[in-house]
């Protein structure tokens, strides 16, 4: 069991450590060989320690075996995408630009990790600047796919069995998407649950960080262990989180309420996607309202993609003026549109993004979730360049609502398609309620 301890989802492994059955230094070692036998066909991983993971695992044994106070990942691999600071790793953010960029501080959410006695194994693979431009990661289904972006290493690291838990972030769709394409359960909570101090900025007003694991209480574990307000994070909010954990574990007392949006860009759909949704629809039956939205919900695709791009013109302007040639033309080809944005039409588009999370605040007094799909159907292939579509997570990120995909479906050539659930703003607890109960619902009308 040793030998194939990375197999084990983060829950079975904690269980396994606090039993005294298992070590983190076996733990470790497992996941690093699973990685050496692996990742060169995937390339996940964008900075990788072995000797220090095994330190770290190795001092997580002695605490352990002392009796001392353990946190609640303690002794578990935890990979972070390369936009996340850290004083003993470097962070070159999916870009030549930073290959050599090292900082002095642990990022806040990084700080929590440890804390929590998580061991930090390395750097996963993004997309250039987090952005648009793919780097080489490739999905660990099928290498000829993409795994999306831009947390695409993390997704994959997690899918390949390198590490039970990853970390990444969305701005659009680059936690739920990547997940949805490499069959693992992706959460991105609530929009200021978790700290941004010590990420790359692309976006002040959308980025978000979101968690990766192998089952729904793993990823709400670690996000547990890192959400916190932080001062120095103009989205974090002082008040107390949701549990997480808590509310994954939970058995929901009714059959929820959920919703069907029957939005204008469905028709992305593949043909697998939307016969798996079909089908999710049809079980659900009665409790599932399918409705058409005003026009003006599917207007806001295009109102989050203007406050994003005139962010990170402003954000990363220092490096687009200094080192434009050293940027990807992909990138190049964005930048330069999003300098045409003016300061009246992101105002505009902020004023507009307020107005969506006053409605959604409204809308959900009424029903427990929404229903939706992931991604467009499955992963694309590598070489026809790009991540994949984002098109269905814009609206939840925009609102800074908590999504959460559940690999429930197949696409067209075997690859994994996500299920998504949104809920309402701080009611992650509740969104992962309900998502348990749509896992069971349906695994129980497949039996």
């Amino acid at each position: 069991m040793m030998n194939d301890a990375y197999k084990l989802s983060a829950t079975e492994a904690l269980a396994l450590l606090n039993a005294g059955k298992l070590t983190s230094v076996a733990l470790v070692k497992s996941c690093l060989a699973q990685i050496t036998a692996t990742d060169e066909a995937i390339g996940a991983w964008a900075y990788l320690d072995p000797d220090a993971a095994l330190a770290q695992a190795s001092e997580c044994d002695r605490i352990r075996k002392a009796g001392l106070a353990t946190g609640p990942l303690h002794g578990i691999p935890v990979g972070l995408k390369d936009i996340i600071d850290t004083a003993d790793m470097p962070t070159a953010c999916g870009t030549a630009i930073f290959a050599d960029r090292q900082t002095s501080q642990d990022a806040r959410l990084v700080e929590l990790l440890r804390d929590a006695g998580a061991v930090i194994m390395g750097k996963t693979v993004t997309t250039e600047l987090a952005f648009v431009h793919p780097n080489e990661t490739r999905n660990p289904h099928n290498p000829e796919h993409s795994p999306g972006g831009s947390s695409s290493g993390s997704a994959a690291a997690v899918a390949a069995h390198h590490v039970p838990l990853a970390i990444g972030t969305q701005t659009n769709g680059s936690v739920i998407r990547p997940a949805s394409f490499c069959g693992t359960f992706g959460f991105k909570p609530t929009r200021g649950v978790i700290s941004r101090t010590g990420l790359l900025q692309t976006s002040k007003s959308l980025d978000q960080v979101g968690c990766f694991g192998r089952t729904l209480l793993d990823v709400a574990l670690l996000t547990d262990a890192i959400a916190g307000y932080d001062g120095r994070d103009i989205t974090s909010f002082a008040r107390p989180r949701p549990a997480m954990a808590q509310g994954a574990a939970q058995t929901a007392p009714v059959p929820p309420a959920l919703v069907w949006f029957d939005l204008p860009f469905n028709d992305r759909l593949s043909e697998a996607a939307r016969e798996g949704m079909d089908t999710v629809l049809d079980i659900l039956g009665p409790r599932i309202t399918r409705m058409e939205p005003a026009d003006s919900l599917s207007n806001l695709v295009a109102v989050q993609a203007r406050i994003h791009e005139y962010e990170i013109c402003k954000q990363q302007a220092e490096v687009f003026e200094t080192r434009w040639d050293d940027i990807s033309d992909t990138l190049k080809a964005v930048i330069t549109r999003a300098r045409q944005i003016t300061l009246a039409e992101y105002k505009d588009a902020l004023a507009v993004k307020t107005s969506a999370e006053a409605f959604f605040h409204d809308f959900f007094t009424e029903y427990d979730a929404i229903v939706a799909p992931a991604a467009a159907g499955e992963a694309p292939r590598f070489d026809a360049g790009g991540t994949g579509d984002p098109i269905f997570c814009t609206l939840w990120t925009l609102a800074g609502l908590p999504c959460v995909t559940l690999p429930l479906l197949v696409g067209e050539t075997g690859l994994p398609i996500g299920v998504q659930v949104i809920g309402p703003r701080e009611k992650d607890d509740r969104l992962l309620r309900t998502a348990h109960w749509l896992q069971t619902h349906l695994a129980e009308a497949a039996a």
